[in-house]
């Protein structure tokens, strides 16, 4: 009996488009002769709709189509099984059961552990990080502090909230003003480049605050590493066990990877690990990256990018499958590690896939860790059978923390 996994997608983040190129590529490549492969798609307005319609990109270029063919189902526990039932129509019948939730989101709202706390929330088994890790994943303030408490090496940098920035603008200048320029201002929470400014000096560092301050109440800002070289690497595993990926080098004329450089490319071919029925569109996800693979690299610093990734994924409790980003001064021969994406752009399979390891490898091996990660999660006590409200009402219950007037004192 195929095991079905509901692949998650979509959602209400920024990175919605970009989550529903990595889906699809990802559906195309699970093995279906071990899984039943049921699509997941929440809108923007976070509507949750099932269909096999929607394996097929060029859907969603009229949301009418989805919401007229598909259906708009609530995903829930009920009688030993998780259903997708539909939400609307007098006969609210299951549509699809499913045995493990396959979330690929990116950004707020869903990779950021809000998604997969409904999921643990549930019971259902589901693939990558948990909440925890997921959050952290996220949040780049909560990421670099644990990394600072582990000494990974990583840039300078100072973060505070919007409402700080507004009310004591000069105290957090003068914070800010311990960095050396240039520096990057980063919204702490988004991802795919949103909102990043790069900042010669303080004028545009003011343009940079307000900019992301747009996308997030917590911004981060960073010193810029010169003589840059960016790499990147993926972590498979858990926090027992962690395995490596082939180092790429991201290439690209800016001085950071944009969201342009990452996902739309020039605009040309087709989606790399789909079928024919979705190769109409103008990106490729983090496939269409221009890049070097692998990273020309001497076999000292791999070692160390190979380790402080490691050691980096298992200090946030990730699971499944990262990929962690470096940035290298060439001149100082520096490594700094720069930030985990806990559910990648296009699940990284193109790192894997320069070791030998295809995507379809990748999917099942995610899978299987997700798997292991419940049943490690169900061997735990998270509860206790004996019931403390038992004879409460016999002790005066509620009544009897009431006052005169009825209320809970």
């Amino acid at each position: 009996m195929k095991i079905k996994v509901g692949v998650i997608f979509g959602g209400e983040s920024v990175e919605h488009e970009v989550s529903i190129i990595s889906a699809i590529q990802a559906m195309n490549k699970i093995d279906e002769e071990k899984y039943e492969v049921i699509p997941i798609y929440i809108t923007k307005d976070r509507e949750w709709y099932t269909g096999d319609m929607l394996k097929d990109i060029e859907v969603y270029q009229d949301l009418n189509l989805i919401k007229k063919y598909s259906d708009n189902v609530i995903l829930y526990y009920k009688n030993g099984s998780y259903v997708l039932q539909k939400k609307n129509g007098l006969m609210k019948r299951i549509v699809k059961e499913i045995d493990i939730a396959f979330p690929v989101v990116h950004g707020t709202n869903v990779e950021d552990g809000v998604l997969q706390g409904y999921l643990q929330t549930i019971g259902i088994p589901f693939v990558g990080s948990n909440v925890y890790a997921s959050v952290a994943g996220q949040d780049k303030t909560i990421m670099k502090d644990i990394w600072l408490e582990k000494k990974l090496p990583m840039t300078k940098y100072v973060w505070f909230y919007d409402a700080e920035y507004r009310e004591e603008q000069e105290e957090v200048l003068k914070k800010i003003n311990t960095l050396k320029y240039p520096l990057i201002v980063k919204p702490a929470t988004t991802g795919s480049s949103v909102g990043i400014s790069v900042c010669e000096d303080e004028k545009k560092l003011l343009e940079g605050i307000d900019e992301a301050i747009q996308y997030d109440s917590k911004i981060i800002v960073e010193e810029v590493v010169q003589n840059l070289k960016e790499v990147n690497i993926a972590v498979m595993g858990n926090y027992e066990n962690q395995k490596v990926s082939e180092i790429e080098e991201v290439l690209s004329d800016n001085k950071f990877l944009t969201y342009q450089d990452k996902y739309i490319g020039n605009g040309k071919g087709k989606l790399k690990g789909a079928k024919p029925c979705a190769t109409k569109t103008s990106s490729k996800g983090m496939a269409s990256t221009n890049r070097k693979l692998p990273a020309d690299l001497d076999k000292k610093m791999r070692d160390e990018i190979e380790e402080i990734a490691k050691e980096a994924f298992k200090a946030l409790g990730s699971s499944g499958n990262s990929r962690i980003d470096f940035l290298i001064d060439e001149k100082e021969k520096k490594v700094y590690i720069n930030e985990i994406n806990s559910i990648p752009g296009s699940l990284a399979f193109y790192l894997w896939d320069a070791k030998d390891i295809n995507f379809t490898q990748v999917l099942d091996d995610m899978i299987n860790i997700g798997i292991k990660d419940y049943k490690k999660r169900m061997s735990k006590t998270h509860s206790f059978k004996t019931n403390i409200l038992q004879g409460f009402a016999a002790n005066g219950g509620v009544k009897g923390m009431k006052g005169s007037k009825g209320k809970l004192q």
